[in-house]
């Protein structure tokens, strides 16, 4: 039974508590890796966009964040009581360390850092995705990467590296530390609408820089184009959510389409993108970090399967995953789900060796 002198004291504790957030907060928020929010012409822009209404960006489905009682018992119960060894790999993950700036000019493959970070190299063409090397969260005690898989520092990226794409602004997708220790070598860069006002507040040379609405095409060089498409997610870095854009993105190349799967849930846009798109040779999908409470914003394990069936890609590799712990399933669990959506839907699946190079596009 909860006394009255327990009540008082967890009275207390909420009201301290709220006094040094309002207190803190405002200042905390002004650091330089919490970004900036859309301002001046970028805003404008962003007002005028189809997707953004009632001040703020929707998805098309008007999936969102849908949160009953019962499963929010049931999450912050798990979370307290159970057993969080299980959600980080007992021992280091093995990860391989290779020279990124001696790839093969002559064959596509991808090189995949852990959770959502990956480089593709196309025929000598290289292509950062969502690098995250030094933390996945606004402060780097907050998130720890699991142990063994910090092997790669942003300095070891390629010199050139063609095109960095930003999928979202999620501290996991948009690493501070890392933007700034790579942007020098970064000739072109493509983000969702709004995640510009962060680079720019950074030093990222706006005038290299391309924001995209979902829908719109991006010509990178002869023969490659770039789509942002629709994801069904959501976004921000600071108190406010979706005044920046989230997307997922197709690269089209003299050697093929690959889709650059941005974190989402299942929503008809997969089966629109695999019959506008087609044909699709790789589709890297979110597999990882899911909860039933995130359902319409994060694939869950019995979606994969069908998200790739959708697309109708050659081959499907999954990402998301073998990093971080954002959420209560076991570490291992979405290696075990991306095995079984290969064997019951017959997906070719290439399951690619953290830090290792993988051939694409066979």
């Amino acid at each position: 039974m909860i006394t009255g002198t327990l009540l008082l004291i967890l009275l207390v504790l909420l009201i301290v508590t709220a006094v040094i957030f309002a207190v803190v907060a405002p200042i905390v928020i002004h650091l330089p890796q919490f970004g900036k929010k859309p301002s001046g012409k970028r805003l404008e822009r962003i007002q005028r966009s189809p997707n953004f209404y009632d001040g703020q960006f929707h998805n098309r489905s008007e999936a969102e964040l849908k949160i009953t009682s019962k499963m929010l018992i049931k999450t912050i119960n798990k979370m307290l009581f159970s057993k969080k060894n299980a959600l980080v790999p007992p021992k280091p993950l093995e990860m391989q360390h290779v020279s990124l700036k001696e790839l093969p000019v002559d064959k596509d493959c991808m090189v995949w850092f852990g959770h959502s970070s990956y480089l593709l190299s196309l025929h000598g063409t290289t292509i950062l995705v969502d690098p995250t090397f030094c933390s996945g969260a606004p402060f780097s005690f907050v998130n720890k990467a699991f142990p063994g898989t910090s092997v790669y520092q942003p300095e070891e990226m390629p010199d050139v590296i063609d095109c960095l794409i930003i999928t979202h602004d999620h501290y996991d997708h948009l690493d501070y530390k890392s933007f700034l220790r790579l942007k020098s070598r970064v000739r072109q860069i493509i983000c969702p609408l709004g995640v510009g006002a962060h680079l720019e507040r950074w030093g990222a040379d706006m005038a290299t820089t391309t924001e995209m609405d979902w829908d719109e095409v991006c010509d990178l060089k002869d023969g490659w184009r770039i789509h942002c498409l629709p994801s069904q997610h959501f976004s921000g870095r600071a108190l406010k959510r979706n005044n920046t854009l989230w997307a997922s993105f197709l690269l089209e190349t003299p050697h093929g389409r690959i889709f650059a799967g941005c974190d989402g849930g299942y929503g008809p846009h997969f089966k629109e993108i695999g019959e506008k798109y087609a044909p699709i040779d790789l589709a890297i999908l979110e597999n990882g970090q899911y909860n039933e409470l995130w359902r319409h914003i994060h694939t869950m394990p019995d979606q994969l399967g069908q998200e790739a069936l959708d697309l109708g890609a050659r081959e499907i590799i999954t990402i998301h995953h073998s990093k971080y712990a954002l959420a209560q399933h076991k570490w291992d669990e979405p290696l075990h789900n991306e095995a079984q959506a290969r064997d019951e839907c017959h997906l070719n699946l290439l399951i690619p060796r953290l830090g290792d190079v993988t051939e694409i596009m066979n």
